[in-house]
């Protein structure tokens, strides 16, 4: 089955709301194998909504309809679909009732507008809504089902998972096919290397594979269809399996690992600790380490040089030295790691220092220029970025380049 997923709300639009309702449908269709072609979102006016839903009814099995089940006169999904279904709305005596009881209860003044809740398409069904006062709805007609839920999300998804949930399993029955996907998170790769190295697995349906470009990494999303969950993991297992032996331990991860996570993983392993020292990327490394339960076994220390002083003062990093070369330099960069790795007694010290702009740079040290050191006790390297994007991307890149590092010295440890 095939389903169409359509928001209504100008607060939508403006950004004022984001909709977290639209992505966790997605995902619960998903899993009851019913796919989603299209997603739109509409304002509050009812030509644009009415042809909205009437585009989505000619190319979909079932339509679901998010917003605008509320009292207000900018509520309009009834409206629309009264217009689109061909379906003249109907006071419903019981919901009627329900809410004059409701108002009563709370000695809230009853207005003919607050009624509109009641109001239903005809041969429709209201479907019970115990967190809120606006019933969801569920029509059929002419092979069409169209269902519309309230938007407040502590009533859309406990209407969801109640009332149509249950109703959508049944229909899907024995014919229902599982879709399951799975992500590969790369790191140390570019979006068209990556896509160089499973172009081939591209072309296949199933299980399919596709690439996204993220700040500083590629994910690699691989999905499948089946008859049950079983069933689809293991094509994603086998397919998955053939993606990390092409592309190795750029692979840092799956699914919502991170790549911060990834890292504490190995220092526990490895039975390492590492110290950070930062000077552009003020406390953003040393921040997603920490983020991570558990980070206190690998990571115990991390500075903040931001100002060339601090790194004389708190790092003894000579100020003949920042004089001659620069603070964003490969020198300085090694005597970071190496002096925040010798006051922390850390295994590792690793080290940022960079220019993330706006300003600040120059023809010969450009805004993104960020070096990235690395001292493990016996050797102190350097690596060379060039980094691009706003100030908070090459900061964020900054950090992934050095847990990458970092990363790819615990692998050989």
């Amino acid at each position: 089955m095939v389903a169409e997923v359509v928001s209504i709300g100008t607060e939508l639009l403006l950004g004022q709301i984001v909709d977290t309702d639209a992505a966790y449908l997605a995902q619960q269709l998903s899993a009851l194998g019913i796919s989603v072609y299209h997603r739109a979102t509409v304002g509050d006016n009812l030509e644009r909504a009415i042809a909205t839903v009437q585009q989505a009814v000619s190319r979909a099995d079932m339509v679901f309809l998010i917003g605008g089940l509320g009292p207000t006169m900018d509520d309009l999904t009834r409206d629309v679909i009264a217009a689109v279904m061909d379906t003249p709305l109907v006071r419903d005596p019981a919901i009627e009732k329900h809410l004059t009881d409701w108002f009563a209860g709370r000695s809230y003044k009853m207005t003919d507008t607050i009624l509109r809740q009641a109001d239903i398409p005809t041969g429709g069904i209201a479907l019970p809504n115990v967190n809120g006062t606006a019933p969801g709805l569920w029509i059929e007609k002419n092979g069409t089902i169209v269902v519309a839920l309230p938007g407040p999300p502590n009533e859309f998804i406990p209407l969801f998972e109640s009332e149509v949930y249950p109703r959508l399993k049944e229909r899907t029955g024995a014919q229902r096919q599982v879709i399951r996907s799975r992500t590969l998170r790369i790191v140390g790769v570019g979006e068209s290397a990556v896509e160089e190295q499973v172009k081939d697995l591209m072309q296949d349906a199933n299980p399919s594979v596709a690439p996204y470009a993220k700040v500083g990494e590629v994910h690699l999303r691989v999905t499948a269809n089946a008859a049950t969950e079983d069933e689809a993991d293991a094509l994603n297992e086998k397919r998955a399996a053939i993606i990390r032996e092409r592309l190795g331990s750029a692979i840092y991860g799956e699914d919502e690992t991170t790549l911060e996570a990834a890292v504490v993983v190995l220092l526990k392993i490895r039975r390492k600790t590492a110290a950070t020292a930062e000077s552009c990327t003020g406390g953003l490394l040393a921040g997603r380490i920490t983020n991570v339960s558990g980070a206190s076994e690998g990571f115990g220390m991390g500075v903040i040089t931001y100002a060339n002083e601090a790194k004389v003062n708190l790092l003894k990093i000579p100020q003949a030295l920042i004089a001659s070369v620069g603070a964003v330099s490969p020198e300085v960069a090694k005597a970071m790691a190496e002096r925040v790795r010798e006051l922390s007694g850390a295994d590792y010290g690793v080290s940022v220092t960079g220019i993330a702009g706006p300003g600040g740079g120059d023809v010969e040290k450009p805004v993104g220029l960020v070096y990235i050191g690395l001292a493990n006790g016996e050797t102190v390297v350097a690596a060379k970025h060039l980094f691009t994007g706003i100030r908070a991307d090459i900061r964020l890149r900054s950090t992934q380049a050095a847990l990458e590092m970092l990363r790819q010295e615990l692998l050989q440890a």
